[in-house]
């Protein structure tokens, strides 16, 4: 019953462009290393986390990973994230892999705790745990067991795709409402929260972001 954590990366040079009016290119290549950077942190500790894999075109993202003990798949460039996942899930697999947690690296309050929170919901297979983006559009987090039990549907509407073909092949969904898990960060607005968060409720986030955050 081995579990492996899937991490997608975008190139660091090239993720987060939809912050380049209030961050430079160097600024959110510093961002876009020190989020992986967070989560792979928060994942280390984690005894019911197994192996930890990030998939990626990015060498350089890549080898910064292996830095904190994860297994590193190169992918193609022509290529888009639910393939992928594919490619990594089939990489999870030769690990002996039976559950997957699939979380974006672009997640900056997530913790520990949130993760062990996710997993403790658990239970009989077949059964997919999700946590949709503030907007209930995206998907935060997605957690399968067994391993095939859902296609990979990330994309616009992702959240609904995957519950509705859950809910079509009569899989347990359980709907997890995390905050920190919830909040992602993509556009300016998600800044600026960001930024209110680390200012009034004093998340411990400066230290990872101090090279860009003001």
């Amino acid at each position: 019953m081995s579990l492996c954590a899937i991490i997608p990366v975008k190139p660091l040079m090239r993720g987060k462009s939809r912050l380049a009016t209030i961050l430079s290119a160097a600024e959110r290549e510093v961002l876009n290393r020190n989020l992986l950077q967070s989560l792979l942190t928060s994942l280390q500790p984690i005894n019911m986390i197994d192996h930890k894999i990030v998939i990626s075109y990015d060498p350089t993202a890549l080898a910064f990973a292996r830095k904190f003990g994860a297994t590193t798949v190169l992918e193609n460039r022509n290529t888009n994230i639910n393939r992928a996942l594919r490619r990594a899930t089939l990489a999870a697999s030769a690990y002996g892999a039976t559950r997957l947690l699939i979380l974006p690296a672009d997640l900056p309050l997530i913790s520990q705790a949130d993760v062990e929170e996710l997993l403790s919901y658990e239970s009989e297979p077949p059964q997919i745990i999700i946590v949709p983006d503030r907007k209930l559009n995206g998907t935060n987090a997605l957690f399968i067991n067994p391993i095939g039990a859902i296609k990979y549907n990330f994309g616009d509407w992702s959240f609904r795709k995957h519950t509705e073909q859950a809910e079509r092949k009569k899989i347990d969904v359980k709907i997890l409402n995390n905050i920190n898990i919830s909040f992602d960060l993509d556009v300016p607005e998600d800044w600026e929260l960001l930024e209110k968060y680390n200012n009034q409720k004093k998340i411990q986030i400066q230290n990872l972001f101090k090279e860009v955050l003001t």
